[in-house]
C-alpha cells in the first residue's frame, strides 16, 4: 500500500485539471493497516489534489469491503466533489463521460487490470457470478447468468487451462478469507457459508491452496499472539466429496485505477 498511494502522485500534476475514475471493485478486504496508510496520505493531500482533479468518483465492491470502501471519504474534507457507485458505467457518467466513450475506457481498464493480475475477463466474470450464488451454486445457473450455454463455458474454461470446479475453489477460498479476517464466524459457519460439504472438506481446500489451515491463517492475519486456536477436524475427507480441491486460485484481489 505504501508503493500505491506513492503512484497516485501521478493526479498531483497533470498536463491539465481532470475527472478521476477509481475501481475498486475487485477489492476483496480491507486490510485496517493498509486502509490507515491510504487515509493518512489522502488526508495529506487532499487539498493539493484539489488543483488538479475537478471530481472523482469512487466505484466500490459488495459486502463488507464495499462498505468500507464507501465509508472512505467520510474521513476527508471534501476538497472537491467526489460520489460512491457501484456500477463503473454509471460512474463514468456522472464524471461527464457519454456511453460511447465509457465503453473504450472501461474496456482498457479491464485490459489493464487483465495484465496486471494475469486474469482473463472470462475469468474475473465467471467469479463475480459465482460469488453472487454462494453457498448454493450449480454450472447452470452460472453459465445463464453469463449469457452462454454450460457446454460454452466449459469449453472456454478448458481453453483458459482451468475448470469450473477450479475456479469455483478458488471463489470459495478467498471468501473464505474475507469471512475469516472481517467476521468472528467458527469455522464450521465458514464452510457453510462459502459452500463446503463439511468442515474436513473446508479445511483440506484452504489448506491445500493457501498452505495452511484456516485458523492458523486466521490468527496470523489479525496478528494473534498465542490463544487457544480454533478446533478442526482432521483433514481425512476423500477427494471428490462436495467441491472437488483442484486448481490453485486464479488472480488475486486488486484496486485499480484509470
Amino acid at each position: 500500500m505504501r508503493r500505491l498511494v506513492n503512484v497516485l502522485d501521478v493526479e498531483l500534476a497533470p498536463a491539465a485539471p481532470h475527472a478521476s475514475l477509481v475501481d475498486a471493485r475487485r477489492l476483496e478486504a480491507a486490510d485496517p493497516a493498509a486502509f490507515a496508510v491510504l487515509v493518512k496520505y489522502m488526508q495529506t493531500r487532499e487539498k493539493s489534489f484539489s488543483t488538479s482533479v475537478q471530481r472523482q468518483a469512487l466505484v466500490r465492491p459488495e459486502g463488507v469491503a464495499g462498505a468500507v470502501v464507501g465509508g472512505f471519504y467520510t474521513l476527508l474534507t471534501g476538497a472537491y466533489p467526489s460520489k460512491v457507485f457501484t456500477d463503473p458505467a454509471v460512474a463514468l457518467a456522472w464524471l461527464g463521460q457519454p456511453e460511447a466513450t465509457a465503453a473504450p475506457l472501461l474496456s482498457r481498464l479491464n485490459e489493464l487490470v487483465a495484465e496486471a493480475t494475469g486474469q482473463s475477463p472470462l475469468l474475473r466474470e465467471l467469479h463475480q457470478a459465482m460469488k453472487g450464488k454462494l453457498p448454493d451454486i450449480n454450472l447452470s445457473d452460472v453459465a445463464r447468468e453469463m449469457g452462454m450455454s454450460e457446454r460454452t463455458l466449459q469449453r472456454r474454461l478448458k481453453d483458459a487451462g482451468t475448470s469450473f470446479q477450479a475456479e469455483l475453489n478458488a471463489v470459495q477460498v478467498r471468501m473464505a478469507q474475507s469471512l475469516l479476517l472481517e467476521t468472528d464466524m467458527k469455522l464450521t459457519a465458514v464452510a457453510v457459508e462459502v459452500g463446503c460439504a463439511s468442515l474436513q472438506h473446508f479445511s483440506s481446500l484452504f489448506r491445500k491452496l493457501v498452505g495452511e489451515s484456516p485458523s492458523a491463517w486466521r490468527e496470523r492475519q489479525q496478528g494473534r499472539a498465542g490463544g487457544e486456536p480454533e478446533t478442526e477436524e482432521p483433514s481425512s475427507e476423500p477427494r471428490g466429496v462436495g467441491a472437488a480441491d483442484e486448481g490453485p486460485p486464479g488472480g488475486g484481489s486488486s484496486a485499480s485505477g484509470a
